[in-house]
């Protein structure tokens, strides 16, 4: 049975940051509601699992600080110290590396993941990349790691093994999200200055499609089934599906309030959206494309993680 006030515990509850507000709101993903809110670190924007998904890491970029969460009984269990301005964050799929995109001091930082010891993350280097790094994207063999740089409209990429910066290319004015292709061929990037998604052969560096979706296309989620892929559009406030076989948009759904980040229940059918600028979260019928329920959340909602959710790809 279920008490009161407590998502299921084989379900957990879903995550939202609100970066102005230094918290976390844990949200009863069957009800809909918020069950509490948690304190974390200054200006928390992106979390992710760890490889094994035994735990949720909240990385909070002004407090240099990762709060560690269990995922199903959203207690906190740990609280690492002196990671520098951890805006982006993620693991190889290796399990070998872990890095985050140091927004501010236009750096990347990349770390041994170490699990079940004393000092989990250790540092290996920091690698200098300006101007803004932003979003970034591992590939499958976990040799290379995609960096968006936000300031000067580039995308780079960072050789793991030498552990250094390779290339960098122009992409366009503000660039923002990025995410690799299920068949780890092309890399997408948002290009929020310029309203489009850039498509490219990331290996031969090499520019494929523009797709226009809408205005600040920003970031991505994989919807499941290796083929789609959303992508929001934070000042036009939709979501664009986009087809990877075909590079168009299949669909558009309105979504007010600045849409940010993406997260997909594991049955396909239902979106979770974190809107930046309407202090909320919408949660979204993917089959028909409506708004069932706008949840109120703190103040700059922006990553959002649910434990029983669709792939990333």
């Amino acid at each position: 049975m279920q008490s009161a006030g407590h998502p299921t515990q084989s379900r957990g509850p879903v995550f939202v940051l609100n970066s102005r507000d230094a918290t976390v709101s844990l949200i009863d993903p069957a009800k809909m509601v918020v069950l509490r809110e948690v304190g974390v670190g200054k200006e928390p924007h992106h979390l992710f699992p760890t490889p094994d998904a035994s735990q949720l890491i909240v990385a909070s970029a002004m407090s240099n600080e990762l709060h560690i969460f269990d995922p199903l009984g959203a207690q906190i269990t740990q609280r690492i110290r002196q990671i520098d301005d951890p805006y982006q964050l993620g693991f190889s799929p290796d399990r070998k590396w872990f890095a985050t995109a140091a927004l501010r001091l236009d750096r990347v930082d990349v770390y041994r993941y170490s699990p079940g010891t004393a000092d989990p993350f250790q540092l290996v280097k920091r690698i200098a990349l300006s101007k803004a790094p932003s979003h970034l994207w591992f590939s499958a063999d976990s040799r290379s790691l995609l960096v968006t740089l936000q300031d000067s409209g580039e995308l780079a990429l960072i050789d793991l093994i030498r552990q250094e910066m390779v290339w960098k290319m122009s992409i366009g004015a503000l660039a923002a999200g990025v995410i690799i292709t299920a068949d780890d061929q092309h890399a997408l990037v948002g290009v929020m200055g310029e309203d489009h998604v850039a498509v490219l052969d990331w290996r031969q560096r090499q520019l494929i499609a523009r797709i226009p979706t809408g205005k600040g296309a920003h970031n991505f989620r994989g919807a499941g089934d290796r083929r789609h892929i959303y992508v929001s559009n934070r000042v036009e406030n939709t979501i664009s599906l986009l087809d990877t076989k075909q590079w168009r948009v299949v669909s558009n759904i309105a979504v007010p309030g600045g849409p940010d980040c993406m997260e997909i229940a594991a049955d396909l059918k239902t979106m979770w959206v974190t809107s930046r600028f309407a202090r909320a979260v919408q949660v979204l019928d993917l089959p028909s494309g409506r708004i069932v329920q706008r949840i109120a959340v703190g103040r700059s909602p922006h990553g959002i993680f649910m434990h029983q959710r669709a792939p990333w790809l």
